[in-house]
């Protein structure tokens, strides 16, 4: 019996289902952050659609190129293996691409808030201003 059918099938239907249910919690959860961000909720809401519109490109562009990947199973485990595998590498994908969205998005973010005094330590109190 070939394999290969129910193999691509089952790795379709699972990378799909997987980049979907990211990108909607991503979407959905995503938005007050962006809008702590940027501090504008229509810049935020368009920045939110883009970043999900790419994320699903670039995870569908890496599943169906990682299709090809194995070669034919000749058993279930077999099968099995070779679906986890790229399951997983999907997996590694949605994750790498959500970290670094977020390093980048808290550098904007860290870009707005003012630098304390080059002398400031939080550890000692604040010393009185001279002739108070």
């Amino acid at each position: 019996m070939d394999y290969r059918l129910i193999d691509y099938v089952t790795y379709i239907v699972t990378s799909a289902f997987l980049t979907i249910w990211v990108g909607d919690t991503l979407y959905r959860n995503g938005r007050p952050f962006l809008v702590s961000v940027f501090k504008e909720d229509g810049l935020a809401d368009s920045v939110n659609r883009l970043l999900v519109v790419g994320f699903y490109l670039v995870n569908f562009g890496a599943a169906a190129i990682l299709i090809n990947t194995g070669g034919a199973p000749g058993n279930v485990a077999d099968m099995l293996k070779q679906t986890v595998t790229r399951v997983g590498v999907v997996l590694l994908i949605l994750g790498f691409m959500h970290f670094n969205n977020l390093m980048i998005l808290r550098a904007i973010r860290r870009k707005d808030r003012p630098m304390p005094p080059l002398n400031y330590n939080p550890y000692q109190p604040a010393q009185p201003a001279p002739g108070a």
